[in-house]
């Protein structure tokens, strides 16, 4: 059983590293306390890879993928939309209590669900089904959970150290624009599943850039009404002195 497990750890590692899974626990960590994180994605990962180990591949090619891959996609698209709508103005942003988005169990809840989404159906799962087909499934799921556990959490190390060079405004807008771009690719892979991941990702980029722009946009109109309200306060003053 050794054996299997330290063949599972190194095969599902590998599979993983580069793949989206890391970008979003990279990305996740910049917004979230890294425990809640690798919780997270723990528990998604022993999920998954107990469906995977228990059908084999037979349910693993008969699973919705396309139905799972659009709902993951959605919800990459709108945790973006929601994480930069809760950063488009900086001034509320400081007036709430950093300690309370990480005191609830909706950022654990929200990364949980996400990698779900994310794994199942993805090539790590398949990969766990055909090893659990020659091997003991005991040691191919405990050997596939600690590898993508390991592989995620150096991302989520990544993160660490970047988040503590950036400002968390900028965190927070980045990693909107991030889960954009997940939502964004998952929908281009499903709309063409032949185009390859260099010109998928290339065409799933357009999003995040827009949305980009938009964000500039709305910001800056809401700096300019800001300062034309606290000019029109100033030079009312005055007028009330007088009387």
């Amino acid at each position: 059983m050794i054996a299997t497990v330290l063949l599972s750890i190194g095969i599902v590692f590998l599979a993983e590293l580069g793949d989206k899974s890391q970008l979003m626990a990279l990305t996740f960590a910049l917004r979230y306390r890294w425990w809640v994180v690798l919780g997270g994605i723990a528990t998604a990962t022993a999920a998954v890879h107990v469906i995977s180990v228990a059908v084999g591949h037979f349910l693993g090619s008969a699973l919705p993928t396309t139905a799972i891959a659009l709902v993951a996609a959605l919800t990459f698209l709108a945790v973006g939309v929601w994480t930069l709508r809760e950063h488009l103005d900086p001034a509320d942003e400081e007036e709430t209590p950093k300690v309370s988005r990480f005191t609830t169990a909706a950022p654990f809840l929200v990364v949980l669900s996400a990698f779900l989404l994310a794994e199942l159906g993805d090539r790590t799962m398949f990969a766990t089904a055909a090893l659990a087909t020659d091997y003991d499934w005991a040691g191919v799921w405990l050997g596939s959970t600690i590898g993508m556990v390991a592989a995620d959490a150096l991302a989520i190390a990544a993160g660490i150290l970047v988040g503590k060079h950036l400002p968390e405004h900028a965190i927070g807008i980045g990693s909107g624009l991030l889960f954009l771009f997940f939502g964004s690719l998952t929908l281009t892979g499903l709309a063409w599943p032949g185009l390859g991941t260099l010109p998928g990702a290339a065409v799933a980029i357009i999003v995040p850039v827009i949305a980009g722009a938009v964000f500039y946009a709305l910001t800056r109109r809401r700096a300019a009404l800001t300062e034309r309200i606290a000019a029109t306060d100033g030079s009312e003053q005055p007028a009330e002195k007088l009387h």
